[in-house]
């Protein structure tokens, strides 16, 4: 059975090329255009791993997702789904995510920059994706 990999992104031309080329992978692919309606998507198809948009129309919305995922009770059976948080923004991962004693920030599992180095992305995808299931069995 291939891994379910959800896109959730406003940006629908990302989404398109992400499904083509994931799909081309053999992976299964679902897509939402708002955070809201990705968390819905979660519940429904329940992904294996998870792309998202930190900075979608409205706000950073990617930033709310994560959080909903990693520490909402409704997603409790999918903490340890891999969530990849993409953006436009070049950033390290601890720029982005600054590790504090003082404050617990929310960070994915990966932070990638847009464009995507697409064989960096793929290898990753699938490091994640083992990861995952050695953990959940």
């Amino acid at each position: 059975m291939p891994a379910k990999i959800l896109l959730i992104d406003d940006d629908q031309d990302f989404r398109a090329s992400m499904k083509s080329l994931l799909e081309s992978q053999g992976y299964e692919v679902y897509e939402a255009a708002s955070g809201h309606e990705g968390l819905a998507r979660v519940l429904e198809c329940r992904p294996n791993a998870i792309m998202v948009d930190i900075m979608m129309e409205t706000s950073a919305e990617g930033y709310g997702v994560t959080q909903a995922l990693k520490y909402g009770e409704e997603y409790a059976d999918l903490r340890h789904t891999p969530v990849f948080m993409v953006s436009s923004i070049e950033e390290s991962p601890d720029e982005r995510f600054p590790m504090s004693a003082e404050v617990e920030m929310i960070r994915p599992d990966r932070y990638l920059a847009k464009p995507l180095d697409i064989p960096v992305f793929l290898r990753l995808l699938e490091k994640e994706l083992v990861a995952a299931r050695a953990v959940t069995g």
